[in-house]
């Protein structure tokens, strides 16, 4: 192979990348633009369609983590992408290994995710004949990617392979690069494209010049700090900002991590399940930074009996892509631009200036400290739901199996025992919502949840990836045991290739969020919530892992410390199952259903 030395499997892996016009096969092009774009880990499952690329993968040292469902493979490549602000990259076996991967995709592209696809696909002289493993694959990803590259040529490798590499990061989102498996073979005369990286700017002056007046003239001033703060790596700029400005700073709806939770300015997340104090102070504000954030419905949602957003406040909205400016929230001034450029673009102008929140800002900082003051003691004092269908639940099981753990308490006392650095994932589902509330992070890159798709099976191959980019964190997920069971083969994975992760599983024998639904809207009608299953923990040590059972309240600390200390210095995975009461929290989608109405008379008494 030119440009890459042949050696065995495991040592001597050369990551020079040829330059200039060589003679190649499409493979080695394929593979050299890999390298190029510093490509070192691919999630998959090995196939045929690719596999004399998939033969020289070692020697250009890239390391393919054979996953158990592609799926896992995509949020793993998610979780990778999130974590270390490369790529993270995912492929497969034409037809049904590439459909296998939608999911993921889709849960990466509503996380704005740098993940490259790449779809063997079946061979151009069998195409429209129904042969095996046949099948359309760019439209089965046309609505969850950001560009989707056909290799119609082998002569055009490199080239579709470099574009999809480069518009991944530059439309910061999934793309797709699409191979014809009969593509890899032949000869070509090719060069491999060197990457093309953006310098993005902080926005247009006179936009920024407006931003800065209606900030100098505000007298209550509130930061959201978005994801697009995260991606930027721009952590540090929202914080001189905010601390120009004396504003509080609100974490976007499940990117708890785009602000130091140990700030005395941070003040929680916005969205379902979030801090009362964060909602209730920015209510109270007369101008709005969102800062990398797009504003999606779903964070600025009536939460906690509070209907926050403050439609009076005028928003100024940064994010890259502006497309996103004023497409939810109505905007007084829209900045196209890097969150990080743009931060320091205003704090520069702010500087020196007086501002009006100056002479505001010890009232602010009182009202700041006094409401999360106020929530720290409403979370500590909120051991269980007090709703009259989990008060009957509590007292239920009680009386049946002893006193099983109540959520609120056992997500506490994991946020009290999380390691420094540590890397959490979230799934869908009650208690891994209700955790947003108590979730708090001092670095970017820690905190990874399904975002806007909400897939169920998310959070254990994500922390995987996550882990596999940055191996000196803890990493740690939370899943229930309805989407547990979705992705809990990827213990597998864990165990088989030494990416070791700890795994929180709240086994409450049900699919909460929608069983509140049937509470709070069909009269306790149950149909398909129950979920009985046997012993999580078992279930991880027949894969391989450790698998530890907490019953008891003042175990639950212990127990995650304990889970870490191996998983950081023996390299050991384990399941810590934690058995919770059946209480349920708030309505997931309380905005999306009514009453039942009945015309029918067999129905009649359905209501």
């Amino acid at each position: 192979m030119r440009g890459i030395p042949m050696t065995d499997n495991t040592e001597g892996t050369s990551r020079a990348v040829v330059s200039g016009q060589q003679r190649m096969t499409p493979s080695e092009a394929f593979v050299e633009t890999m390298v190029a774009n510093d490509v070192t880990d691919i999630f998959g499952i090995m196939g045929s369609a690719f596999m004399d690329a998939m033969d020289i993968f070692a020697p250009a040292g890239i390391r393919l983590v054979p996953v158990v469902h592609e799926q896992g493979a995509g949020h793993m490549a998610d979780g990778y992408a999130r974590v270390s602000g490369r790529h993270g990259v995912v492929i497969g076996q034409n037809g049904p290994g590439i459909s296998n991967c939608v999911t993921s995709i889709a849960a990466a592209y509503w996380a704005h995710s740098p993940v490259v696809i790449v779809t063997p696909e079946a061979g151009t002289m069998g195409t429209g004949l129904g042969g095996f493993q046949e099948a359309n694959q760019l439209p089965m990803f046309q609505e969850f990617t950001k560009y989707q590259g056909h290799v119609n040529n082998p002569a055009r490798m490199a080239e579709y392979t470099g574009r999809c590499f480069d518009r991944a990061l530059s439309e910061i989102g999934p793309t797709q690069l699409n191979i014809p498996r009969d593509h890899f073979y032949g000869e070509v005369t090719t060069e491999i494209p060197q990457p093309g990286r953006l310098d993005r700017g902080p926005g247009g002056e006179q936009s920024l010049s407006e931003a800065a007046e209606l900030l100098a003239e505000a007298e209550f001033p509130v930061v959201i700090s978005g994801g697009g703060v995260v991606m930027a790596d721009a952590v540090d700029e929202c914080r001189q900002l905010a601390e120009r400005l004396g504003a509080p700073v609100v974490n976007s709806y499940l990117h708890n991590d785009s602000f130091p939770a140990s700030h005395p300015q941070w003040c929680g997340p916005l969205g379902y399940q979030g801090s009362k104090a964060a909602m209730k102070l920015i209510s109270q504000a007369d101008v709005v930074v969102a800062l990398g954030t797009r504003l999606g419905p779903f964070g600025t949602l009536p939460q906690h009996g509070l209907d926050y957003w403050p439609t009076n406040a005028k928003i100024i909205q940064v994010d890259a892509d502006h497309k996103m400016l004023g497409l939810v929230k109505k905007i007084a001034v829209g900045i196209c631009g890097d969150a990080g450029a743009a931060a320091t673009a205003l704090s520069e102008r702010l500087s020196g200036r007086e501002l009006a929140c100056d002479t505001t800002r010890e009232q602010r900082w009182a009202t700041m400290r006094a409401e999360k003051a106020a929530w720290e003691t409403e979370l500590d004092e909120w051991t269980h739901e007090t709703d009259p269908y989990s008060l009957d639940m509590i007292a239920e099981q009680e009386q049946e199996e002893g006193n099983w753990l109540h959520p609120r308490q056992v997500l506490r006392e994991l946020e009290r025992a999380m390691p420094e650095e540590v890397m959490v994932s979230t799934d869908i589902g009650n208690i891994n919502s209700v955790a947003n509330s108590y979730l708090r992070f001092e670095r970017p890159r820690s905190f990874f949840a399904p975002m806007s798709f909400g897939n169920c099976g998310y959070a254990l191959p994500t922390i995987i990836g996550a882990k596999a980019a940055a191996p000196e964190r803890p990493a740690i997920a939370y899943a229930g045991d309805g989407a547990w069971a979705m992705s809990m083969g990827e213990i597998m994975t864990a165990v088989r290739h030494d990416i070791p992760v700890t795994a929180v599983v709240f086994h409450n024998r049900q699919w909460g969020a929608e069983k509140k639904n049937q509470v709070d809207f069909y009269n306790r009608r149950f149909i398909a919530e129950e979920l009985e299953t046997d012993s999580f923990a078992k279930i991880g040590q027949a894969m391989g892992a450790e698998g530890v059972v907490v019953d008891k309240l003042d175990e639950v600390g212990p127990a995650l410390q304990q889970a870490v200390e191996r998983q950081m210095n023996e390299g050991v995975t384990t399941v810590v199952e934690i058995m919770c009461t059946r209480e349920l929290g708030d309505p997931f989608r309380r905005d999306a259903l009514r009453k039942p109405v009945r015309y029918l008379d067999k129905y009649k008494d359905y209501v």
